[in-house]
């Protein structure tokens, strides 16, 4: 900081640097009708009722709309945590996942 008394003082921005780029989104869906919707939870809080409240008021608005259960992945926090997540894009990949709705609690 300056001693002078000129009324001119050094300050430091409260903001680090920015070391990660941001990248562009990926396109948002138009719809989700004919989807098909993963579910992944971590077994946390109340999924098992959440997902089927949501899955209930997402058929009624999109009814063509499929659902794979949370159930079919199994819980993506634990003990297996690291090697489910790596596998899981390849895995939504094999089964055609457009959309996913992922539960976490705190």
């Amino acid at each position: 900081m300056s001693t002078s008394n000129d009324g001119d003082y050094e300050v430091l921005w409260p903001r680090g640097s920015r070391h990660v780029q941001r990248s562009a989104l990926a396109p948002r869906l138009d719809t989700l009708n004919g989807k098909t919707i993963a579910q992944l939870w971590d077994f946390l809080f109340h999924g098992d009722k959440v997902f089927a409240i949501l899955e209930a008021a997402l058929r009624e608005r999109y009814p063509t709309a499929r659902f794979i259960n949370w159930r079919e992945f199994g819980n993506t926090h634990g003990n297996d945590e690291r090697a489910m997540v790596a596998a899981l894009p390849a895995r939504l990949k094999a089964l055609g996942v457009d959309a996913v709705i992922s539960g976490m609690a705190c």
